[in-house]
């Protein structure tokens, strides 16, 4: 449900809210939050609350910035006491004038959404984010020992997740967000849960979302759950992979030739993206060994592009969690309108174009931002240089 400032005001005031968490990331896509009392609210939506900027990345030496809230984004966090409430909001990351500062990713994405809707195109997106579940010792900490040895969509009493996704999908449900389907995955204690499409700022809001209801859950069963590209040498690696659809504005296009434009333009910037959507040295110890060629399919599944037969929609399979999913989205967006904007077509199915391939390791993900224009006409200078690509 979208709130507005009003609504969240009187919810606060008589559902017993004692505390107000106003999230947002850094660059890299690491949540971070501060909690203010009822008796701040006010203050918060109309002039911001301030934060120390230096302390987090993207934000360094920035005198003052506040954080704004987003009404729309009210939810409760259900693991918290019933009685003294703790709600969440995503916030901006602002400055002093109020605009969203330059390294606000949410904000970044939030105006390519913008864009493509000028345009005559609404992007969907749904993003598949598969993790591990690893035993703890005596102190909490993980052990790196997975959970179980169960195997792609094997049951319990092999698969000893089927709880921990049960809660999960609960948990997601009270706070609105709406998963599609769970189950196990191909790695020793790795687990999948899907979710419907929606716009691009909600998935991006539902991925961080995700990400903190899995390893709280996990937590309070006691164990730790892992993103990383590749937590297991020998195993498979945890994907984010994006399903994205394209409904062009009435008598524009063709949703089908839409598509089609789309992904074109996500394919010939692939290359210079992959930083981004992959931005770790484990990152492409997962992609080690695959076929990286940047090309797509309608039948096999393993390419980097699927896009299946009779079906409107892709799915984009490189991606890690890793990436920060307000940058990664933002990015397909400007990508796929320059497609669009184009008239680009798709190269023939299966086929490498021109011999393209995803960089083989960091060093090179970081060379191809470096010299791509479309990076440096999407990203700002504080992004780009944050990750390497300045």
């Amino acid at each position: 449900m979208n709130y507005t400032k009003d609504e969240v005001m009187e919810y606060v005031r008589e559902e017993d809210v004692k505390f107000i968490r106003l999230a947002f990331c850094d660059l890299f896509g690491r949540q971070k939050n501060i909690s203010i009392m009822p008796g701040e609210l006010e203050r918060a939506f109309d002039g911001g609350i301030p934060f120390y900027p230096s302390a987090v990345c993207g934000f360094e030496g920035e005198p003052s910035l506040t954080l704004r809230p987003d009404p729309a984004t009210l939810s409760v966090l259900p693991w918290r006491p019933e009685h003294g409430r703790v709600v969440r909001m995503y916030a901006a990351a602002a400055l002093p004038d109020g605009t969203p500062h330059p390294a606000d990713t949410r904000s970044l994405l939030k105006k390519a959404a913008a864009d493509a809707e000028e345009a005559g195109l609404s992007f969907l997106f749904g993003l598949q984010q598969t993790f591990y579940l690893f035993r703890t010792d005596e102190d909490g900490r993980t052990t790196g020992i997975p959970y179980d040895r169960a195997g792609y969509m094997d049951i319990a009493p092999e698969d000893r997740g089927e709880n921990i996704r049960r809660e999960v999908c609960l948990t997601l449900e009270q706070m609105g967000i709406r998963p599609e389907s769970s189950c196990h995955e191909e790695g020793p204690g790795q687990n999948k849960i899907d979710f419907h499409f929606s716009d691009a700022l909600s998935a991006a809001d539902n991925a961080m979302t995700f990400q903190t209801v899995v390893r709280t859950v996990a937590h309070r069963n006691g164990l730790a759950a892992d993103f990383s590209p590749k937590p297991l040498d020998g195993e498979p690696g945890n994907g984010c992979h994006i399903n994205y659809s394209v409904r062009p504005a009435k008598d524009a296009c063709p949703g089908e030739q839409a598509l089609a434009a789309v992904t074109s333009g996500i394919l010939s910037h692939l290359g210079a993206m992959t930083l981004f959507l992959n931005p770790t040295e484990s990152s492409y110890r997962r992609l080690a060994g695959r076929d990286n060629g940047i090309a797509w399919s309608g039948r096999d599944r393993a390419r980097l592009v699927w896009m299946p037969e009779g079906e409107n929609r892709a799915e984009l399979r490189s991606p890690d969690p890793g990436a920060n999913p307000y940058l990664a989205l933002t990015l397909l967006i400007r990508a796929g309108l320059a497609g669009f904007y184009k008239g680009a077509v798709l190269p023939p199915e299966g086929n490498t174009a021109s011999g393209a391939r995803l960089p083989g390791d960091l060093s090179a993900a970081k060379a191809s931002a470096k010299n791509s224009g479309f990076v440096r006409d999407c990203l700002p200078p504080s992004v780009r240089k944050a990750y390497g690509a300045e």
